[in-house]
């Protein structure tokens, strides 16, 4: 069951809670100045996309500029780490996102669920091995024979140490799948390393590489997931294939520093959760295979909390 899954229990009552915190009086004259959206990764990938889209849709009913900034490193933390120190004062959002918090429990920086505050999680994917469509292997029981069979040969392009892309690499590890890690930081450099030959793979969700899979220069060939996804039904899951590597989806949410005022994070939440709602934002998800109900509130905090938990326990089975 994935996180996103897990919290389908509780969501209702933070939809309750987003509703009600929504009717407090915000704080006053807020906000009266831009506020800084800092998007964790390099620009050009998903969570700069999706970083960008959200800022262009809140900026009407926030009533100000919302300029994006890039602070990329660490897996996310740099940036996220600019937003912890930042003045809680609702004038710096950024984008949390799943892999930076699976490298807190690969213990990778000093940032932690509790430093901060998430004004709700809009995006969720399951993610993929790809392969070029020229390649040698044409199926995921042809690529992962050869991992076993030539330990380290196979080469994949990822986002980072810590993230689930290494511990997903990690666990195929244990199963006798031992693929090596190419960490890139810029993500254009990561969507082309397979295609130019650089790797000879690449873990990803099917939304940030949709252009290279339309054209034909990208395939996939196994979901981590324990379903197979249903714009991809022919793709076997990892699941079938024997190694259960599933809950890891790559989920992205917009957040704020721990301290931030509740009539702060509740003007914030109405915002985001408005342009969720909007056509706009439905036909970016869609084109992006990243659509779901926002998660706001308690339940988007124990998102954050039971995934780095999650992957801890991975780590340690």
């Amino acid at each position: 069951m994935t996180i996103f899954k897990k919290t389908n229990a509780v969501l209702g009552a933070a939809i309750l809670a987003g509703v009600c915190a929504a009717g407090a009086a915000f704080a006053e004259g807020y906000p009266d100045r831009p506020i800084e959206l800092i998007v964790t990764f390099g620009p050009g990938g998903g969570a700069d996309v999706m970083g960008r889209q959200m800022a262009k849709l809140v900026e009407a009913p926030l009533g100000v500029p919302i300029p994006v900034s890039n602070v990329a490193g660490a897996s996310g933390n740099a940036g996220l780490t600019q937003l912890r120190t930042n003045a809680a004062d609702g004038y710096t959002m950024g984008t949390l996102i799943s892999l930076t918090v699976a490298s807190w429990a690969s213990g990778l920086g000093d940032n932690k669920p509790e430093d901060f505050r998430v004004i709700a999680v809009v995006q969720s994917s399951p993610s993929f091995l790809f392969v070029p469509s020229n390649g040698p292997h044409k199926t995921a029981q042809d690529l992962m024979a050869y991992a076993k069979e030539h330990p380290g040969e196979i080469t994949v392009a990822t986002s980072g140490y810590g993230t689930q892309d290494d511990v997903t690499l990690k666990l195929l590890e244990k199963a006798g799948i031992k693929m090596e890690n190419v960490p890139f930081q810029a993500p254009a450099e990561r969507y082309a390393s397979p295609i130019g030959g650089h790797t000879q793979a690449i873990y990803e969700e099917p939304g940030d590489v949709a252009q290279f899979i339309q054209a034909g220069q990208l395939t996939p060939l196994v979901v981590f997931s324990s379903e197979r996804h249903p714009e991809f039904p022919d793709v076997p899951t990892s699941k079938e294939l024997g190694i259960d590597i599933s809950g890891l989806d790559n989920f992205r949410s917009i957040a704020v520093a721990a301290g931030t005022a509740d009539d702060i994070v509740a003007k914030l939440e109405t915002a985001v959760t408005g342009a969720v709602a909007s056509d706009e934002w439905k036909a970016f998800c869609q084109k992006t295979y990243s659509c779901i109900t926002p998660v706001t509130g308690a339940a988007a905090q124990s998102m954050i909390s039971d995934f780095r938990d999650l992957i801890a326990a991975q780590l340690g089975s």
